[in-house]
C-alpha cells in the first residue's frame, strides 16, 4: 500500500519515541522508504544506531551538518518525500510548528515542505488540555495537516491516565496509507470517498437494569472506530454512533453517542440517507422489560430477583428492510463462536445485508478488545478469507473495497 512511497518520519523527544521504531518497521512492511530526522530530545530516548538500523538509511540529526547541507539538504528532505510525519509530536513541537518557528532540522523540514503532513501527538492529558495546546491544534488542523490521535490510557508518569497516549503504530501506518491512496480513482482531490456519506455503528450497548447494573457485549469499539477513521481519511463524510467506549472520537467524524440499543436505532434514522451505512456494533440483543428506578438488593433468600428479558431492535435488519432508508451498500458484523460462515450467510439473507464482515469472537481468538482481526467477507458472490491482520489494517481494507464498489463503472 505504500510501495516506492517516501517518508520522512520526526521523532521528537518524548517517551512515545519508542513507539517511533515499531513505526519504522510497519511503514517498510508495507513498501515505503523511511528517511528519519531525530530532534536532540528523541536522542535522549532511543539512539540514532536503533532507527537508523531498523530504517536502513542515514538518520539526520543536525541543521549544520557539513556532509548533508552541502546542498541545503533540509530542503531536499522537504521536498523530496511523499509524506511527512511527525511521531511522537510533543506539545513543545506542535506549538512551533503553529507559530512557524524553525530553530532545528526538524521545524525547519516542516517549514518548508509543501508535501502533506501527519501528526500523531504525544503528551501528558493536562497538556493535550490546556488552551493553548488546543489553539495551536486548530491552528495546525486549519493549516491543512493532518492529525491522529491522541488515544485515551495510562500515562508514563504513575497514576496519570487520560488522553494523551500516542496512536499504536499500525494505526498511524494505516492513517499514511490512506492519506497517500491518491492513486485510487473515484475521488475528488485523490479522495476515493470524496462526497459519499457513511454511517457507521460501532461499540456495544448498555442496556439498564437498575441504576448500576446493565447488559452488554464485551465490545471496545476499536474496529467500528477504526472504520470511521480510514473512511473519513478517504474522504467521506462519516456519521459514526457509538456506544459506551473508552476509547476516543475518531479524527474527521460526526460522532453521536448513545447507550442503549433503542437510542442507536433512533440516531441511525436520523442520520440516514447514506451511501453506505457498516453496522459494526456489538448490539445487546435483550433488554429488562422493565429496569429497575432503584439498585435492585438482595432480599436474603438466596434466591436472584426475576428478570424479564425482551428482544432489543434489530438494527441491521430494520434498515436492510426499510425502502426509503435501506443505502446503496449495507454491511453487517458477525461475530460468532462456532458455525462462522453458516451463521454469517443466513444473516445476510434475513437481514438483506450486501456484506457481512464475519469474526470468529472465540475467548481464545482475543479479538474482543484487542488489536487484530481475522475477517471474511461474506457476500451472495461468495467468501472472501482475510488474513489476521490490525484491526486498523481491515479497516483500511474495507474502505478500499467500498470505494472500488462505489466507483465501478
Amino acid at each position: 500500500m505504500l510501495d516506492g512511497k517516501r517518508i520522512v518520519l520526526i521523532i521528537s523527544g518524548g517517551i512515545a519515541a519508542y513507539k517511533a521504531l515499531d513505526l519504522i518497521r510497519r511503514l517498510r512492511e508495507r513498501g515505503a522508504r523511511v528517511l528519519p530526522v531525530m530532534t536532540k530530545g528523541a536522542q535522549n530516548f532511543i539512539t540514532p544506531l536503533a532507527v537508523g538500523a531498523l530504517a536502513a538509511e542515514k538518520v539526520f540529526t543536525d541543521l549544520f551538518d557539513r556532509e548533508a547541507e552541502h546542498d541545503v539538504g533540509h530542503i531536499r528532505l522537504a521536498r523530496d518525500n511523499d509524506l511527512i510525519i511527525v511521531a511522537p509530536a510533543t506539545a513543545d513541537l506542535m506549538a512551533k510548528m503553529a507559530h512557524g518557528i524553525a530553530d532545528d532540522l526538524a521545524t525547519a523540514v516542516l517549514l518548508a515542505t509543501d508535501k502533506p503532513v501527519l501528526v500523531a501527538p504525544a503528551m501528558n492529558p493536562k497538556m493535550w488540555s490546556h488552551p493553548a495546546t488546543r489553539r495551536n491544534l486548530k491552528t495546525l488542523q486549519n493549516d491543512g495537516l493532518h492529525f491522529i490521535g491522541p488515544d485515551q490510557g495510562e500515562m508514563a508518569e504513575k497514576g496519570e491516565a487520560g488522553v494523551g497516549r500516542m496512536s499504536e503504530p499500525a494505526a498511524v501506518a494505516e492513517a499514511a496509507s490512506a492519506l497517500l491512496s491518491g492513486s485510487k480513482p473515484g475521488g475528488a482531490g485523490g479522495k476515493p470517498l470524496a462526497g459519499r456519506h457513511i454511517v457507521i455503528t460501532s461499540g456495544p450497548t448498555h442496556e439498564p437494569i437498575d441504576p448500576v447494573r446493565y447488559i452488554a457485549n464485551r465490545s471496545s469499539g476499536k474496529q467500528g472506530h477504526a472504520i470511521a477513521a480510514a473512511a473519513a481519511a478517504a474522504g467521506a463524510r462519516v456519521t459514526l454512533v457509538s456506544g459506551p467506549v473508552t476509547i476516543p472520537d475518531p479524527p474527521g467524524t460526526e460522532v453521536i453517542h448513545v447507550e442503549s440499543a433503542r437510542e442507536m436505532l433512533q440516531a441511525v434514522k436520523t442520520a440516514l440517507p447514506a451511501d453506505v451505512a457498516i453496522m459494526a456494533a456489538a448490539v445487546a440483543d435483550w433488554r429488562s422489560e422493565n429496569d429497575a428506578s432503584q439498585k435492585i438488593k438482595k432480599d436474603g433468600s438466596g434466591a436472584p430477583p426475576a428478570l424479564c428479558l425482551v428482544e432489543n431492535p434489530d438494527i441491521l435488519a430494520t434498515i436492510g428492510h426499510h425502502d426509503s432508508l435501506r443505502p446503496m451498500l449495507l454491511i453487517g458484523f458477525a461475530a460468532e463462536t462456532q458455525n462462522l460462515i453458516e451463521n454469517a450467510q443466513s444473516k445476510l439473507q434475513r437481514k438483506r445485508a450486501d456484506w457481512i464482515v464475519a469474526n470468529d469472537v472465540s475467548p481464545n481468538t482475543g479479538v474482543m478488545g484487542g488489536d487484530r482481526n481475522t475477517v471474511r467477507i461474506v457476500s451472495k458472490s461468495g467468501v472472501e478469507d482475510w488474513p489476521e491482520l490490525d484491526k486498523a489494517e481491515v479497516a483500511l481494507r474495507l474502505v478500499n473495497r467500498i470505494a472500488d464498489f462505489l466507483n465501478a463503472d
